[in-house]
């Protein structure tokens, strides 16, 4: 098999599995032992054929974002690459499929990229460190919408009701609020997944189809624009902080630890650059949400606007990332290890300047 082949089948092997990591539900189908071991000897050969490779420059940083409120924050430092008043050049492509951004950072072919917090110490995981964190740049962004039935103003009042969440970390963040609000999800209170993707549950929730429902902005304030009976119940990421001690950790800017090391000065630049983006987004949301649709990251500039005060983006970085990152990466170790890659990522994870 030649070196190119070899190589893709690898990245093949590791998106594999990190579909598999990502998939969230209460229903995660169990592999046979022989296709685990199988699928074990793939990804670790695709640590040791892909991520020693580096096709990186300092003259142009690849970075790729996510589209949605996890994207919001770099919406500025876009704009400017493409003014070209930016710093330094950037090649920024948005992305909608987090499984193309995880084998686009395998594969070497971004640097950088601004994805779910869960799927970075995936990343780090089944490459064998090949992955970091550099910031903190989405959080809290959760919330329980009610369309009729009795109020629901606290976890409590959720007992024999059923909630509807999307796969992955809404299951996961609702399993927990009422986990720590004295319910127990399967027995006096149901987390239902019929409604996989967050654009489908917001439609059923709009419809009146569900009572409750667990969504992110900006499919908030596109449910409350279409059925005026929808209301915000529970700001979950207030729950979330009440019971841990620290916010929810959404999204995340992760960097190849290749990239990092050689390239540790254009790195530090982009994460400049990032913060001053991010507090162009906080101090002028209107023309932030102007460029939020120039660039990709989601198409409709008033409702962005709208939605910029609950997406929770911000921007941490060094020890306080750290201490708020680990804290949220150990509650989903306790509540579903596959979503973070089986384990804890260590020390080496968190990037320091």
């Amino acid at each position: 098999m030649n070196n190119r082949k070899k190589a893709g089948n690898c990245i093949a092997a590791l998106c594999l599995s990190l579909g598999l990591a990502m998939s969230g539900t209460t229903g995660v189908l169990a592999e046979a032992p022989e296709t685990a071991a199988a699928e074990s000897e793939a990804l670790t050969e695709a640590s040791e054929t892909v991520t020693g490779k580096s096709e990186a420059s300092a003259d142009v940083v690849r970075v790729m974002v996510m589209n949605g409120p996890t994207g919001f924050g770099m919406a500025k430092l876009s704009h400017d690459n493409q003014a070209g008043e930016s710093a330094q050049s950037y090649e920024i492509t948005v992305e909608s499929d987090a499984s193309n951004a995880a084998a686009a950072m395998v594969s070497g072919s971004v640097d950088i990229a601004v994805i779910p917090t869960n799927l970075a110490a995936t990343l780090y995981s089944k490459t064998e460190g090949g992955v970091q964190v550099a910031a903190e740049v989405v959080r809290d962004n959760m919330y329980l919408l009610q369309a009729g039935g009795d109020p629901v103003e606290s976890v409590k009042d959720l007992e024999g009701k059923t909630v509807y969440a999307p796969a992955q970390n809404p299951t996961f963040i609702a399993n927990y609020i009422c986990q720590s609000g004295g319910l127990t999800p399967g027995e006096n209170v149901t987390i239902d997944n019929t409604y996989a993707q967050p654009a489908d549950l917001r439609t059923a929730l709009a419809a009146g189809e569900v009572e409750l429902a667990v969504l992110p902005e900006p499919m908030v304030t596109i449910a409350m624009s279409q059925n005026e009976n929808i209301a915000v119940a529970l700001d979950l990421g207030e729950l979330w902080q009440e019971a841990s001690g620290q916010p929810m950790v959404l999204g995340c800017a992760a960097v190849r630890t290749k990239f990092a090391e050689e390239h540790k000065e254009a790195l530090d630049t982009f994460l400049a650059e990032y913060s001053e983006s991010v507090t162009y987004l906080e101090e002028e949301p209107e023309s932030a949400s102007e460029m939020i649709a120039e660039a990709g990251i989601f198409d409709k500039a008033p409702v962005a606007l709208k939605a910029i005060p609950g997406c929770g983006v911000c921007f941490v970085t060094g020890e306080d990332m750290k201490a708020e990152m680990s804290s949220y990466l150990g509650i989903l170790q306790e509540l579903a290890p596959e979503s973070i890659g089986g384990a804890l990522p260590g020390d080496d994870f968190y990037y320091q300047k």
